[in-house]
């Protein structure tokens, strides 16, 4: 969340971050139920600052048996009372209409963030390697996929539904390959790695941002109050909640885990294959840091240019683009996505994501360092998907296939996938 204090200084600007990200709330409201809520609590202060004097007096009335004023004290300390509860109901109901707007009030965008409504108003900021056309003879992933029996979506729908597949020989050794490639390049980068829990609080999700606004991507277990995390980010972020931290360097965390995401609202929208399924695999990258603008800036590029050794590793073209306001997230200030070539598709599909959110998450999580004057200060915090699969092996089998059928395997990957340099089809077309 942002400071309320800089939230009464700049209203104006926050009202701009919402309406830019499409976020339905009122900073005028906000600041209204704002000044409601110091004004009771001033209010409940001095009454129970009153409470306590009366209380006082009456015990030393009846030390000295005087029964005539101690009974008009007692009156007096009643309707104190009667005043006091009605002032702290008032105030119960001003503090929850305040933080209900406040978990509603957005990240601002920096000031270089292209303005924009959708995806579609993304700025491209580079490309590396040559997109491949598709030619007549090429296969999209799914194709691939049972050729060479790595890919079995009519079972994963037989087993789990919609959005569901298996990942088989091969396939499954791909999938393995890519996370472990992109673990070893984070370990060389100073990441500690965690294994990281799969289910998670309500209170982690609105802490680093995700709630309440994108309630409806996650799925809840019930019984337990709990949720299935859509990124290790969330458990990563949490690690250091209500923590004093020594940022003195940046703190790298890094996880690999499997993670689940309803998908509402994309019914009809990239359906086919692996592009966008109820769960995958996730290498995430977290790094907490100083509160300066500046470095958090070049720990951003840090993190951006990780992820595309991992492509340029993995021998595929991709682009960078600037993500524009209307595009990203509640909780986001600053935000690179990775684009890499998917032939069957004849364009850039989104598998990486880098952002920057400042101090955003570290004040709703309470994650806190002493800069060099022993104030406290609360952390900036950024993260970024190292590689999300089976997402990925869309563009590494469909750029690697050749007319054989067969597909070359990345020098990078092959240690990972027993020494071998190229997959054969295990049946013929």
């Amino acid at each position: 969340m942002l400071d309320i204090k800089w939230i009464r200084q700049h209203p104006d600007t926050v009202q701009e971050a919402a309406v830019a990200k499409r976020i339905d709330v009122s900073i005028r409201d906000l600041l209204e139920w704002d000044g409601k809520r110091r004004s009771l609590i001033t209010e409940t202060e001095g009454l129970r600052e009153t409470r306590n004097k009366l209380s006082q007096r009456i015990a030393e009335l009846a030390l000295q048996s005087n029964e005539r004023e101690r009974e008009q004290k007692k009156q007096e300390a009643k309707q104190v009372n009667e005043s006091l509860r009605l002032a702290e109901t008032e105030l119960a109901v001003a503090e929850r209409r305040y933080h209900e707007l406040m978990m509603l009030v957005p990240n601002i965008v920096s000031p270089d963030t292209p303005v924009g409504r959708s995806d579609k108003d993304n700025v491209e900021i580079r490309r590396v390697g040559e997109p491949r056309t598709m030619d007549l003879w090429m296969k999209d992933h799914v194709a691939l996929g049972e050729l060479h029996g790595m890919i079995d979506v009519p079972r994963g729908v037989k087993a789990a539904g919609t959005r569901n597949y298996y990942l088989t020989g091969d396939g499954a050794l791909l999938h393995r390959a890519v996370q472990q490639l992109a673990v070893d390049l984070l370990l060389a980068q100073g990441f500690t790695l965690l294994e990281v829990p799969l289910m998670v609080r309500p209170e982690t999700l609105y802490n680093t941002g995700f709630f309440p606004l994108g309630k409806d991507q996650v799925y809840r277990i019930e019984d337990e109050n709990k949720f299935l995390i859509g990124t290790s980010e969330v458990p990563l972020i949490t690690y250091h909640a209500n923590e004093i931290v020594d940022a003195a360097k940046p703190i790298k965390l890094a996880a690999a885990s499997v993670c689940f995401r309803s998908e509402v609202g994309s019914t009809g929208k990239d359906v086919q294959g692996l592009y966008r399924v109820h769960q995958f695999a996730k290498v995430e990258q977290v790094i907490l840091c100083e509160a300066d603008a500046d470095l958090s800036d070049r720990l951003l590029s840090e993190i951006t240019a990780n992820a595309e050794q991992l492509l340029q590793r993995l021998e595929l073209p991709y682009r960078v683009v600037a993500v524009c306001s209307g595009d990203m997230s509640q909780k986001t200030y600053k935000q690179y996505d990775i684009e890499t070539w998917m032939p069957s598709r004849q364009s850039y599909g989104e598998t990486h994501s880098s952002s920057n959110v400042h101090d955003f998450q570290a004040r709703r999580s309470n994650i806190r360092y002493r800069d060099d004057d022993g104030n406290l200060r609360f952390c900036h915090t950024l993260n970024n998907t190292a590689v999300a699969s089976p997402r990925i092996l869309i563009p590494l089998i469909e750029n690697h296939q050749a007319e054989d059928g067969s597909i070359h395997i990345p020098e990078a990957l092959r240690p990972y996938m027993n020494g071998r340099h190229r997959l054969y089809p295990i049946r013929v077309d």
